[in-house]
C-alpha cells in the first residue's frame, strides 16, 4: 500500500522537537527524535489523517455538480435560483423532461412564515420539468406536482414531502441513463477534495445498499478514502443472512472498505420541526413535539437483533426525547455503537452515554447553522442543545463529523465551531462553556483518537506548513485546508500541494 520511505524532520501540534517518521507496508514502522534541527520558517507539522464520522457520501459528491440552494434567504430566492438554473440547463441542451432536476440544501426553518415553500410558487417555476429540491437537512423535500406524480407521493399547497416518505423518494431521484457514469465522475472529485483537506476516512450512512456499493466502488477504482459502509434497518437481516457483521473487510478494497455500523433514524430535526421533544416546538401551530421515526419497541427490537448477529449500532436522535428512548433501549439490549448527533439532552441522559459505552458523534458544524434556529423553535428546551463539553467531561468518547451535505465534508470547519464556538471573531460564541479545546477536537478528528501517531499506527498522516494549535481566530481555523502540504492513506500520497 505505498512504498517504505522515511518523512523527516516534522513535528507533532503543539511541539518544536522534529521527528522522523518511518513509514512502510501501509503502517508506521517508528517515530524516532531527528538528529536534524530546522528554523521556524519552514517547519512542517504532521497529525493523523482526519476523518468525518457522519457523512451521507454520494448526495456529498452531488453537491459538487447540483443546484445549491443554502444562501437562499426565502423561497422566493429559492425559486430565482431554480429559474436561473433551469434556463441555463434549456440552453446548454441538457435539460431532459424525463429527468428530475434536483437542488440540495435549501433552509427554510430561517425562511420567515410569510416567506415559506408552496407547491403553487414551485409549479410555476419549474411547470412540467419534474424539479424536487431538499432540505438542508435532508429529513424533507420540495416538489412540484410534476414530481410528485413522477415519484408517487402526495403532497399538499406547501409542496413538501417529510422524513421516511421523503428518504424513500429522494431514493428514486438518481436513476436514468448516464447517471452512473456522472455519479463516478462526481465521487472521484469529491475524493480528490477530502484528501485536499487531509481526509483519510469517512463514516457513509447514504441511504442505499452501501455495501454492494462500495465493493463495487473499489473495483472501478475508486480508492482514495477508508470507509465503514453503514446499513440501514431494513437490510439488515439480507446483509445478516449475507455472513456480515460489523468491521468485515469489504472484498477488493484491499483493506480499506469495512462493514460499518447498523444506521438507525430514531426521530427527525430541528430544521424540519421533527426532532422529538419532551416539550413542545416554540410557535408552532398547532403544537407539535416532533416525530418519533420508530416506534420505541421497534427501536429495541433492531438494536437486539443488531447485538445478536455482531453489528455495531449507529442511532441518530436529535430531540431530547428520542435520546432518553434510545439510551433506555442500549440498556435494555447491551448495543454498542454511537449516538448520532445527540444535539439535545436531558441533564440526566448526559452521562449516561459514557456509562452505557457509547461513543456521541456529534457535528460541530451544526451549532453554527441552528443556533438561531435553536432560539426560533427550541426557546424552552428540556434539554441541552449541543452539550460537547459536558459530554467529554463526563467521559464519552466524541467522533466528530459534518453529516455532509448538511454541512461540507471538511474536518477543519468542524474543528473550528467546537473551539470557537463561531463562524466570525464579529460574532460572539453560541454556549462558550460548551466549546471543546482544539487537542480534544483534533483527537475526535482522527481515527486514534489522539494528536500524534505511534509506531504501528497506519500510514494515515496530513502535512501542515503550520501549527494549528495556535491558530487563535476561527477564520484562520477554517482556512487550514489551505495549509494542507500533503496526505497520506495507507502510505501513498493521496494529495501533495503543487509547488
Amino acid at each position: 500500500m505505498g512504498e517504505p520511505c522515511v518523512i523527516e524532520n516534522v513535528c507533532f501540534v503543539g511541539s518544536d522537537k522534529p521527528v522522523d517518521i518511518a513509514v512502510g507496508h501501509g503502517r508506521i514502522a517508528s517515530v524516532r527524535p531527528s538528529e536534524r534541527t530546522t528554523d521556524t520558517a519552514s517547519k512542517i507539522w504532521v497529525i493523523p489523517g482526519l476523518w468525518d464520522c457522519h457523512t451521507h457520501f454520494t448526495q456529498w459528491s452531488y453537491t459538487l455538480g447540483r443546484l445549491d440552494l443554502i444562501d437562499a434567504r426565502s423561497a422566493s430566492e429559492a425559486l430565482d435560483m431554480l429559474r436561473r438554473h433551469l434556463e441555463e440547463r434549456r440552453e446548454s441542451g441538457t435539460l431532459d423532461p424525463n429527468q428530475y432536476v434536483v437542488g440540495m440544501r435549501f433552509r427554510h426553518s430561517l425562511w420567515s412564515d410569510d416567506a415559506q415553500p408552496t407547491l403553487a410558487a414551485i409549479d410555476a417555476v419549474a411547470g412540467d420539468q419534474p424539479v424536487a429540491l431538499s432540505s438542508a437537512d435532508m429529513h424533507c423535500g420540495w416538489v412540484n406536482s410534476a414530481a410528485a406524480r413522477k415519484l408517487g407521493v402526495d403532497v399538499d399547497e406547501s409542496g413538501l414531502v417529510g422524513e421516511l416518505e421523503w428518504f424513500d423518494a429522494y431514493c428514486k431521484l438518481d436513476k436514468g441513463p448516464g447517471a452512473a457514469n456522472e455519479l463516478m465522475h462526481l465521487l472521484r472529485n469529491a475524493e480528490r477534495d477530502a484528501a485536499s483537506k487531509g481526509v483519510v476516512g469517512v463514516r457513509d450512512y447514504e441511504m442505499a445498499e452501501n455495501i454492494d456499493t462500495w465493493i463495487s466502488r473499489f473495483s472501478q477504482g475508486l480508492d482514495g478514502l477508508r470507509v465503514e459502509a453503514g446499513i440501514y434497518p431494513e437490510r439488515l437481516r439480507q446483509a445478516i443472512d449475507d455472513g456480515w457483521h460489523t468491521g468485515d473487510e469489504l472484498p477488493g478494497s484491499h483493506g480499506l472498505g469495512h462493514v460499518g455500523a447498523m444506521k438507525m433514524i430514531s426521530d427527525g430535526s430541528l430544521n424540519t420541526r421533527s426532532a422529538y421533544c419532551s416539550m413542545p416546538y416554540s410557535g408552532i401551530r398547532p403544537e407539535t413535539y416532533g416525530t418519533l421515526s420508530y416506534a420505541p419497541e421497534q427501536i429495541e427490537s433492531y438494536m437486539r437483533l443488531a447485538v445478536e448477529h455482531g453489528f455495531d449500532i449507529a442511532c441518530h436522535a436529535i430531540g431530547d426525547e428520542a435520546n432518553t428512548i434510545v439510551l433506555d433501549c442500549v440498556e435494555r439490549t447491551h448495543a454498542h455503537g454511537s449516538i448520532e448527533h445527540a444535539q439535545m439532552l436531558k441533564e440526566c441522559d448526559i452521562p449516561r452515554l459514557a456509562q452505557l459505552g457509547l461513543a456521541a458523534s456529534i457535528q460541530p458544524q451544526h451549532a453554527m447553522d441552528d443556533r438561531d434556529v435553536i432560539a426560533r423553535f427550541w426557546g424552552t428546551p428540556a434539554g441541552i442543545p449541543y452539550a460537547f463539553n459536558s459530554l467529554h467531561k463526563a467521559g464519552t468518547k466524541l467522533l466528530m463529523g459534518s453529516d455532509a451535505p448538511v454541512a461540507p465534508l471538511d474536518p477543519w470547519m468542524a474543528i473550528s465551531a467546537a473551539v470557537f464556538g463561531t463562524e466570525s471573531s464579529d460574532r460572539e460564541p453560541f454556549q462558550p462553556e460548551q466549546c471543546l479545546d482544539f487537542e480534544t477536537a483534533l483527537a475526535s478528528s482522527t481515527a486514534v483518537g489522539r494528536v500524534a501517531l505511534r509506531d504501528a499506527d497506519a500510514a494515515d498522516l496530513v502535512l501542515l506548513d503550520c501549527d494549528p494549535s495556535i491558530i487563535d481566530s476561527p477564520e484562520a481555523m477554517r482556512a487550514m485546508p489551505e495549509h494542507v502540504l500533503g496526505t497520506m492513506l495507507a502510505g501513498r500520497w493521496t494529495y501533495q500541494q503543487a509547488e
